[in-house]
């Protein structure tokens, strides 16, 4: 009889953390590797946040806190949430983790029975399933097409929903697709789900400040507040702020679920740490005009690269409105041969041919529960950028 639990036979590690290890051991072997699968802004941390991190410091915070979350950072979320998302929470309304994947990962622990459903559409984030499994419960996954832009529809969603539907996941904009759902788009939404009060929204917000061309961000509590109580809105300051090894998330939802997702974290990491809450007070109270500039660099970014693959046979690529990410279509290889003979059979042969040929790192559309498309991070130099497809195009170029 093995040792290692049942559970973990059902999922699998992430395919962007997989890709990351794999491209550090090639470097770590003299290979010279571009990454672009890591949603991680090269951007610095704002100064201001980490001279609050190194007064914390010295001032002696860094003892435990309150398990999910210290009374100054929830006031600072509560304001987060009152100034850019029109949404009102009490203290114990919010919740803080050590990333927004723990805060998934505790209510995914703390309401699903066996055999509870949740509605994932794909293309998802690549932990959504692998959480809901962990707790058990099934993910009832949703194809939304690139013809329907990436996104759920609201008759797509009310077919799907049955009596053991506990939850629907809702990523705005998408990893991996950089998809928005417009206000209009959830309000519709939002009218099948209010025939259904038996189901909760799980609104994963974390890319909300990285939007292009005027694009408007909505959230579907503040959409629509009769949803407001069954709706987990989950954000926090990794992508906007460049503080993705600070580890903070955080979310606000009704008093039952926060309670039970901080019975959840009391019992496994306790608090986050005392010194990345002090931190994450500055960022989210502090200047906010970063967050635009950012946004401008990344848009720039992408625009250069939307060039680069239309300039690539077998590859297109819609135009992200949000996110950093491109997820690129990669059919038109599909069925042709290496130069050693080998089938590109499925975008994870085109991935893994990129890593072996062009010494590029991206991850495969399958990860994403929508295939054939490979994603790539943006949350790079755009000097990289550039050196990336220049290898992808010559790689594409010797397939037959």
């Amino acid at each position: 009889m093995s040792f290692i639990a049942p559970r973990l036979n059902v999922i699998k590690p992430s395919a962007s953390i997989t890709v990351a290890n794999r491209a550090a051991e090639l470097r770590a072997a003299g290979q010279d590797v571009i990454n672009l699968g890591t949603g991680e802004p090269d951007f610095a941390t704002p100064d201001h946040v980490v001279e609050a991190a190194i007064s914390a410091i010295r001032n002696g915070e860094t003892r435990y806190t309150i398990v999910d979350g210290t009374k100054a950072l929830k006031a600072a979320i509560i304001e987060k949430f009152r100034r850019d998302n029109q949404l009102t929470f009490s203290m114990d309304e919010i919740t803080v983790g050590a990333g927004a994947k723990q805060i998934i990962y505790n209510a995914m622990l703390a309401t699903l029975a066996p055999g509870d459903e949740v509605i994932v559409p794909a293309p998802y984030w690549v932990s959504y399933t692998d959480i809901v499994l962990l707790g058990e419960g099934v993910p009832v996954v949703l194809q939304c097409t690139q013809q329907d832009g990436f996104k759920l529809r609201p008759e797509v969603l009310e077919q799907a929903i049955t009596p053991r539907t506990k939850w629907l996941m809702l990523n705005s904009p998408s990893n991996p697709t950089g998809a928005i759902y417009s206000h209009d788009e959830l309000k519709a939404l939002a009218e099948v789900l209010l025939r259904y009060p038996h189901v909760h929204v799980m609104s994963d917000d974390i890319y909300e400040h990285v939007l292009y061309e005027g694009a408007s961000f909505s959230t579907i509590a503040a959409v629509e507040p009769r949803l407001k109580e069954r709706t987990l809105t989950i954000n926090g300051v990794s992508k906007a702020y460049a503080m993705t090894g600070w580890r903070i998330g955080f979310a606000g939802g009704s008093k039952e679920l926060i309670k039970a997702i901080s019975t959840v974290q009391g019992q496994s990491t306790s608090n986050p740490c005392s010194i990345s809450q002090a931190a994450s007070v500055a960022a989210l109270l502090g200047p906010q005009d970063l967050l635009a500039e950012r946004a401008a660099a990344f848009q720039h970014r992408r625009d250069r690269c939307i060039e680069l693959i239309r300039d690539i046979p077998g590859l297109s690529c819609e135009v992200p409105p949000g996110a950093f990410y491109l997820y690129i279509n990669c059919a038109g290889v599909i069925g042709k041969s290496r130069l050693d003979g080998r089938a590109i059979a499925s975008d994870e042969d085109f991935t893994m041919y990129l890593l072996d040929d062009a010494k590029v790192a991206v991850v495969q559309g399958a990860a994403y529960g929508l295939s054939p498309y490979i994603r790539i991070s943006i949350a790079t130099s755009l000097e990289t950028l550039e050196c990336a497809f220049a290898r992808i195009a010559a790689a594409v170029a010797n397939l037959s």
